[in-house]
């Protein structure tokens, strides 16, 4: 018997469990310091509002942009490594998609700029070339967490994605140490930090993939399509709040958009701690998928959901009654109960929509995921419109509304893909527990 399979003999967790929830606790603890000593070395909430409006809208592009590739780049590689092949051509051909998607996406952003900085960055064009830098930052780090993923390299996947947070508290940190006092180079910080662990992970070798046979186009984007446009919406909807009151937000409530976000910052405390556990269950989940263990596997995901509820719960509950405290004492900010709740409520059901979307993509259902999250990026969009004017109420409403709609929509996937008796497979396992829009 191989030590490694021992070892694993030996342990509770799934491998995979331990450094993945300690680099997603890492990156959170290092968010949410990031916008408490941004926010003091900038002056204040009004003055942090860019660098809140930078913040939302990378991790709105970037993860919705190139996590169907790390995805399918996940995917193939652990096809290929069960096979006894070598993956190189794999990562040849995605590599090249996303440089294409970057270019693609890079071009719009350019060709935008005006109306993007006038209307979202308030004319501050310094904001509007670090979205396009952390944009295109983001391709290497998804594409070395899918090299990482598929060759099972699990402590080189928490080095990037926990490198990450630390390298932009470590800047911030130092520019206020300077006595930098503008957005900008915070800013910087935001864009060219997970370049660092892509760096780290490289140094290491963790990146490298062996020669294998020629991959075709058909092995390595089967089902990016339909991820692509799931990944957007979900990612769009994740970060709509922020985003939105940035938009709608008057000349003088800028400081009100960066409350609004530390309130969103708090509301995800349970989602990426969640994520940390789904990150974690995916060996053992790929494993009965490929033994072809359907019973267990339905009882696994059963298991899941309630933990899921739980959690949901106890957040909703806890925002209101505590939320205010903790805005006051970490971000010297004033949010009421009832926003927090709301916010917690929507971040609530944004979870229980991800998992059985995350199920549904495992049950090869890819085009029904994309169709749910459309649909809630769509509530989204007509509730946030009608629902009046006051700027919190409004988007509140809008966040927990579109949450619903997309839970009800995947919920009921779920239950048809089950009731039809579709058994997952190793791959679409793989495809379902990367699919995590969240970047803490």
């Amino acid at each position: 018997m191989s030590a490694p399979t021992t070892a694993a003999r030996r342990t509770p967790f799934p491998e995979g469990t331990i450094p993945v929830a300690a680099a997603l606790l890492v990156a959170g603890i290092a968010t949410f310091a990031f916008f408490r000593v941004g926010k003091s070395a900038l002056g204040g909430d009004e003055e942090f509002a860019p660098i809140s409006a930078l913040w939302f809208a990378t991790f709105s592009l970037a993860p919705g942009f190139f996590l169907p590739l790390e995805q399918e780049l996940g995917r193939a590689l652990s096809h290929r490594r069960a096979m006894g092949q070598g993956g190189q051509p794999v990562l040849r051909k995605l590599a090249t998609l996303g440089a294409l998607l970057g270019g693609i996406v890079l071009v719009v952003i350019l060709v935008a700029s005006p109306v993007i900085t006038n209307t979202y960055f308030d004319g501050d064009w310094y904001m509007l070339l670090a979205l396009a830098v952390a944009f295109l930052a983001y391709a290497p780090a998804h594409l070395s967490r899918g090299v990482c993923s598929g060759t099972g390299r699990f402590r080189s996947y928490a080095i990037v994605m926990g490198t990450d947070g630390v390298v932009r508290i470590v800047l911030c940190v130092l520019l206020a140490a300077i006595g930098v006092e503008t957005a900008g180079p915070y800013g910087f910080a935001v864009a060219l930090a997970p370049l660092v662990g892509v760096g780290i992970v490289s140094a290491r070798g963790s990146l490298r993939v062996d020669p294998g046979p020629p991959a075709s186009w058909d092995e390595v984007t089967p089902n990016l399509g339909w991820l692509l446009l799931g990944s957007v919406f979900a990612a769009g909807l994740l970060n709509a709040g922020v985003v939105a009151a940035s938009l709608l937000a008057e000349d003088n409530e800028d400081a009100l958009v960066s409350r609004f976000s530390y309130g969103v910052l708090l509301a995800r405390v349970p989602l990426f701690m969640f994520q940390a556990v789904q990150a974690a269950l995916l060996p053992r989940l790929a494993q009965l998928a490929a033994r072809g263990d359907l019973t267990e596997f339905r009882n696994g995901l059963r298991r899941l959901m309630k933990v899921v509820l739980t959690v949901g719960v106890i957040g909703t509950v806890g925002a209101l009654a505590v939320g205010p405290i903790v805005i006051e004492r970490v971000y010297d900010a004033e949010l009421s109960g009832r926003t927090l709740a709301m916010l917690a409520l929507s971040s609530a059901c944004y979870m229980v929509a991800l998992s059985c979307a995350q199920a549904v993509i495992a049950l090869k259902g890819h085009a029904m995921v994309a169709l749910g999250w459309s649909i809630g990026f769509g509530t989204f969009c007509v509730v946030t419109w009608l629902a009046g004017d006051e700027l919190f109420r409004r988007i509140e409403l809008g966040l927990v509304a579109s949450s619903l709609a997309a839970m009800t929509t995947f919920a009921l996937a779920l239950r048809n893909r089950l009731n039809a008796g579709v058994a997952p497979d190793r791959g679409s396992v793989l495809e379902a527990l990367t699919d995590q829009p969240l970047e803490p």
